[in-house]
């Protein structure tokens, strides 16, 4: 024990006498060689960092430019340098004015986002706004903000936001021409939507980019009230603070597994905090379309508001978030008589991919970079008409809608509205049998079980999911075998069959519960085999589809219990398409009764509000599709010719 104690003392010693060592002051001789400039006190980081810009060819600024009530929004504008009678095109966004900037480059094409890259030449002067209450602006964010009236008592929303910036803009930038175009996709293409209803004169041309129209008939939170529940992360992502907030954390890697232990939508989302949010109060109180919907619908909004601002209404006819908006808006404004000034576009692109390259859909590969030659053959030439007065190329048609198929663009000088189309009866025949014949009779049935809803997509289907954007053209080969999916399927076709306009589902079906789903998918099924490209063979291409909550099969503001075991009719919409089943191909029909964790689950029994069902209301349910004397079944087909 000595030794060892020893031995720990001199170990002490040493390492005390290392220490002196090392902290001794310094000699004389070392003090003489220190110099004033290696004294600093003071903190290394300056008060305010200026980076030299002689080099850049552009100048940003950011400015808080005021509102008619004193709120200030945060605004970045970049300007070439040595801007002359340039237009400006302007932005309006919940994701931050400042990210769409940030690039530390000279040259501002190199410094700005995706969507803006061909914009920033130096012809135009680029403006990114943050909206009230998010990342830099100041003022209180309320999710879409509904305009001034009923549900908005103020005297702003983002209409009048949107003019007091153009209307600071045109008086402030001396290097501007005047001219103000406005363009943005989603939220942002929502704020385009919103300037429309009492636009600026100085606004002279717009282009709402798969805008958020009518959130409760099939954009972003419903499709024909069946709750698309992924978007909770959204809601927290984009309320629980200015900033980017979080989304909800995860248990399993799985969401088909985290949606499903959850229990209902409304359950899931209070057990992660959504009662802290406003807007999920106001979101959960109104599971129908109710006024709250009603007085938000954005295309009732424009035809009683219409403007005359030339305006493109962009959408991807695979759009897996907003696909519903900028069709609508725009067949409400033709059929209301203000055709002149809107135009359609539809390209062969996932959500907003119209800012980004457009080589592809999923496994469907196109002869060049659509999204890339649009902008710079079509949407650029066409803002530079009405901004800057040169001429257009070639004048933009009605619409102008993407044939995927034949791969090339189709203008069309009189595309008719959904409710103007000569619609075409494909029936669902026995045997699992699909034809323009008469049915003969029958009907089929299948076991919805809530506690094995179909997935979307193949699992595992994780949060942070890259098939997100393609799962539209997901091949549905994955399902087909499954006992609660019908496939309905013609005969290998002989002649081709060429769609224009929005397909329509009519079923007939019966069900032992008092409420349920239909989900019916318009299928191109390719030849089994396909030497040029092996993985599309036998290829299952949804088409069209869509999901519909058979409560609203009467009323989509008072929903109603469904009888059992009655036949009932649920006719609905399916998206828009400009397609072509060409010979050799089959169209199938799939009809389901869920789409999961897409959408929340339909308990089968009537409950008040399904957000909030509860896990004894879960229960299985047989349900028949008739195809004969009791109701033939059938999707109607925009049928424009046949060869």
């Amino acid at each position: 024990m000595k030794t060892a104690a020893l031995g720990s003392a001199l170990v002490s010693l040493a390492c005390l006498f290392s220490i002196t060592a090392f902290a001794a002051p310094p000699t004389s001789q070392d003090a003489a060689k220190i110099t004033p400039d290696m004294i600093q006190t003071a903190s290394d980081i300056p008060a305010k960092w200026k980076q030299p810009q002689g080099n850049f060819d552009y100048v940003k600024r950011d400015v808080m430019i005021p509102m008619r009530d004193g709120v200030k929004l945060h605004t970045v504008i970049m300007m070439p340098k040595h801007a002359h009678d340039l237009p400006m095109l302007l932005e309006r966004t919940p994701y931050n004015a400042s990210g769409m900037a940030s690039g530390n480059s000279p040259h501002m094409a190199d410094a700005v986002w995706s969507g803006d890259k061909d914009w920033a030449d130096g012809s135009t002067i680029l403006v990114w706004q943050d909206i009230r209450g998010k990342y830099k602006s100041e003022g209180k964010y309320i999710m879409t903000r509904p305009p001034m009236g009923p549900l908005n008592p103020t005297r702003t929303d983002d209409t009048t936001d949107a003019w007091d910036t153009i209307d600071w803009l045109v008086k402030n930038i001396k290097a501007s021409n005047g001219n103000v175009g406005m363009i943005g996709s989603s939220y942002d293409g929502w704020t385009v939507a919103m300037a429309l209803l009492h636009p600026h004169p100085a606004l002279k041309a717009a282009a709402p980019e798969s805008p958020m129209i009518d959130g409760w008939m099939g954009d972003d939170w419903y499709h024909y009230g069946a709750l698309r529940q992924v978007n909770l992360d959204y809601f927290s992502g984009q309320m629980s603070k200015a900033g980017e907030g979080e989304s909800i954390p995860r248990e399993n890697y799985d969401d088909y597994t985290n949606y499903l232990d959850a229990g209902s939508a409304g359950a899931y989302a209070e057990a992660n905090g959504f009662k802290q949010l406003p807007w999920w109060k106001r979101f959960a109180a109104h599971p129908a379309y109710d006024a709250f919907w009603q007085l938000q619908a954005l295309d009732t909004l424009l035809v009683a508001h219409p403007s005359s601002v030339p305006t493109m209404w962009l959408q991807g006819l695979w759009d897996q978030e907003d696909i519903y908006g900028a069709v609508h808006a725009w067949e409400a404004l033709k059929k209301a008589g203000h055709g002149a000034n809107n135009h359609l576009v539809m390209g062969p692109w996932w959500h907003s991919q119209i800012n980004r390259d457009g080589w592809n859909m999923g496994p469907l590969k196109w002869p060049g970079n659509t999204t890339a030659q649009f902008r710079r053959n079509v949407m650029i030439p066409w803002f530079n008409h009405y901004l800057r007065g040169t001429p257009l190329p070639t004048p933009l048609p009605e619409a102008m809608i993407y044939n995927p198929v034949e791969q090339h663009w189709d203008s069309f000088s009189n595309w008719k509205p959904a409710s103007e189309q000569q619609l075409t009866p494909l029936f669902l025949q026995a045997d699992m049998g699909l034809g323009f014949e008469q049915p003969k009779g029958g009907s089929d049935s299948y076991v919805s079980d809530p506690a094995k809803p179909v997935p979307y997509l193949p699992r595992p289907i994780p949060q942070k999911n890259e098939r997100w954007r393609t799962w539209l053209v997901q091949d549905q080969r994955f399902v087909e075998s499954r006992p609660d999916v019908l496939s309905y399927s013609t005969a290998v076709l002989t002649t081709t069959v060429k769609l224009e306009g929005a397909p329509i589902a009519d079923l007939f079906a019966r069900t032992t519960g008092t409420d349920g789903d239909f989900v019916v998918k318009l299928i191109d099924v390719y030849p089994g085999s396909d030497p040029t490209d092996p993985a599309m063979g036998g290829y299952e291409l949804p088409v069209s589809l869509d999901i519909f909550r058979g409560r609203y099969r009467h009323s989509f503001a008072e929903p109603a219990p469904i009888p059992a075991n009655q036949v009932q009719e649920y006719k609905f919409r399916l998206p828009t398409v400009n397609y072509a089943f060409k010979p050799g191909h089959r169209i199938m029909v799939q009809i389901q009764s869920s789409l999961f964790p897409l959408y929340d689950r339909n308990p089968q029994t009537w409950v008040p509000n399904i957000l909030f069902a509860k896990p004894a209301d879960y229960r299985k349910a047989t349900v028949t599709i008739e195809h004969g004397d009791n109701g033939r079944s059938a999707v109607l087909l925009p049928v424009a010719a046949t060869r």
